[in-house]
């Protein structure tokens, strides 16, 4: 990605995104075909129609995309923040692994925390989906016709705000399936609500993130996150209390689900979601940085965080700076 001068082409993947964006908006019958296709594929595959899916799906990004980031922090020194603190002392950068780092074999526990909750409430909870008919959400929860016709379920609703378990039985001891829309989003559609959920996510995380801050009980939740070494590193994004974990993926899903986004939003949302948590925990200058792509001042980026790991004072704002600029946090 990065030529033979060592420079990224960043204006060409600017304009590559904005057409990409404009045209999604503005002329979204040039995309819908592909996206029928990728549908129809995807609605009637049974991994996608698991329960845990997203679960899954979130964990494989993540080891995808967190895994060669670390690769790039171990070869290319010479990218990390700290360089800067190290030439000032007289020395070059050195390829060296930061206190607390772990081989992905070691990494087992790790996981095991992440994925137990999640599973927990994929295997017991109907999941609920804009443009899916409440019937069809409970009859993926175990309720056949007749007890949907009946008052004991009544109590039902479509939206993720009433939650509803599972119908168990030992037929069907688990929630396993999710009811999927029929139709295929626009790539308007699409494009807008990945948009404002992620404008959502990080206005929300900044309250959320300013409480992890100020208010004792949450500061306990959030103390694992910043006991690392002076420089971040990738594995740093997921050093964290299962508390403030499930904290983060409920914003996030609360961030969808608040705006009625399809499912393949949700699919997308995914891997843009983990890359850029990962990258703001790398404590890398990458050539290829989001807040280098988006328009100047927009995005907080990897050393505005590292600053406020080192601090632990602003930038509790996630990804963008609107809202620690507005506060006078940045």
């Amino acid at each position: 990605m990065v030529d033979s001068s060592g420079t990224f082409p960043l204006n060409q993947v600017r304009v590559g995104l904005a057409f990409l964006l404009v045209t999604s908006i503005l002329v979204p019958s040039i995309y819908q075909p592909t996206l029928d296709i990728i549908w129809n594929g995807l609605r009637y595959s049974t991994v996608y129609r698991w329960s845990s899916f997203e679960t899954l799906w979130t964990v494989f990004c993540y080891a995808a995309i967190e895994l060669p980031i670390t690769v790039v922090f171990m070869n290319h020194p010479q990218w990390r923040i700290i360089k800067d603190h190290e030439k000032a002392g007289g020395s070059q950068p050195k390829r060296t692994k930061p206190r607390g780092m772990r081989r992905p074999a070691l990494r087992g526990p790790e996981i095991a925390t992440y994925i137990a909750p999640l599973l927990l409430m994929d295997l017991t909870m109907i999941k609920k989906f804009a443009d899916v008919p409440l019937e069809a959400m409970l009859a993926s929860g175990n309720y056949d016709s007749a007890m949907v016709a009946n008052s004991t379920v009544s109590r039902h609703r479509s939206t993720f705000l009433v939650p509803s378990l599972h119908n168990f039985t030992l037929s069907s001891p688990l929630q396993t399936r999710r009811a999927l829309p029929e139709v295929a989003p626009t790539s308007r559609r699409l494009a807008l609500e990945l948009l404002i959920s992620f404008f959502i996510y990080d206005a929300m995380f900044f309250l959320f993130h300013f409480a992890l801050h100020t208010i004792p009980l949450f500061r306990r939740f959030h103390a694992p996150h910043h006991r690392h070494d002076a420089q971040l590193n990738p594995q740093v994004t997921n050093q964290l209390h299962v508390a403030e974990r499930l904290g983060l993926v409920l914003l996030a899903n609360f961030s969808l689900n608040i705006i009625g986004s399809h499912v393949l939003t949700r699919t997308l949302f995914v891997p843009v979601f983990v890359w850029l948590l990962v990258e703001i925990h790398s404590g890398l200058d990458l050539p290829w940085a989001y807040d280098k792509i988006m328009p100047e001042g927009w995005g907080g980026g990897a050393r505005k965080h590292l600053k406020h790991h080192r601090t632990g004072e602003g930038g509790y704002e996630p990804f963008f700076t609107w809202w620690d600029g507005l506060l006078g946090m940045v």
